[in-house]
Formats: C-alpha cells, sequence, structure tokens
C-alpha cells in the first residue's frame, strides 16, 4: 500500500479550497464634490508600511513588509503557509490632481485617499464669426 505523504495531500487540499493567490491590492476609485476618492484595501499592513507619492498626474501606493520572525519560522514546522510578504505596487493617472492637498487616511486595512483636483481658471476665448 503506497501512502500520500501528509505534507503533500494537506497543501492539495487547502489550494483546492481556497482562492488563487493575488499580488494587487484591490481599490475603488471614484469622482465626488470635484475630488477623486481612492478606497484601497490592504490588509495585514500598519500604516507606515504604506507609502503614497504624488508626481504630475499621477499616484502610486507603495505597501512593503518583510519577515520579521525568521528564527520563530525556522523553528515551525509549518503544514500550509499562504501569509506572504513582499511589495506591492499601483500606480493610478488621475488628470489635474493637485499633490499639495491630498489627504489620506488608514483604518482597519483599508486606506481611503482624497485626492482634489487643481483648480484652474476657465480662460473662457470667444471666437467671433465671421
Amino acid at each position: 500500500m503506497d501512502l500520500i505523504p501528509r505534507r503533500f495531500f494537506v497543501n492539495d487540499f487547502f489550494d483546492d479550497l481556497m482562492p488563487a493567490k493575488e499580488n494587487n491590492m484591490k481599490c475603488d476609485i471614484y469622482e465626488k464634490d470635484g475630488d477623486y476618492h481612492i478606497e484601497m484595501d490592504v490588509p495585514g499592513f500598519d500604516k507606515n508600511d504604506i507609502k503614497i507619492e504624488a508626481k504630475k498626474d499621477s499616484l502610486t501606493i507603495t505597501a512593503e513588509k518583510s519577515s520579521e520572525n525568521n528564527d520563530e519560522d525556522e523553528q515551525r514546522n509549518y503544514v500550509h503557509r499562504e501569509r506572504t510578504y513582499g511589495k506591492y505596487q499601483r500606480s493610478f493617472y488621475l488628470q489635474d490632481l493637485d499633490s499639495e492637498k491630498i489627504d489620506a487616511e488608514f483604518n482597519n486595512g483599508v486606506l481611503k485617499i482624497t485626492v482634489p483636483k487643481k483648480e484652474e481658471p476657465e480662460n473662457k476665448k470667444y471666437i467671433e464669426i465671421k
């Protein structure tokens, strides 16, 4: 009788039950009252692990976390492991963003960013019809 190693069986079993791993940060973006609003899921991260960078018309959000317990991990005999560490990044093109007035808050794994649009005076020019 051939036995299947326990580790092989358990890994396959959990893989069938769990959705495929995704390395992106899911978000919703909407426009309201002249501002862009971004709500992004960043579970498992501290606000200190997240950086927001604004350049011209783009906004880049980076979340980075490294494994801190290497000694502790070596002592454990993992049967199944899904939590990964690393760097995740999303960039968005947002026309006319005002980088000086961006506001962000992080609560319960959700990052909420408000990006005001630049207020540019309307330069209307009427064309004379001949």
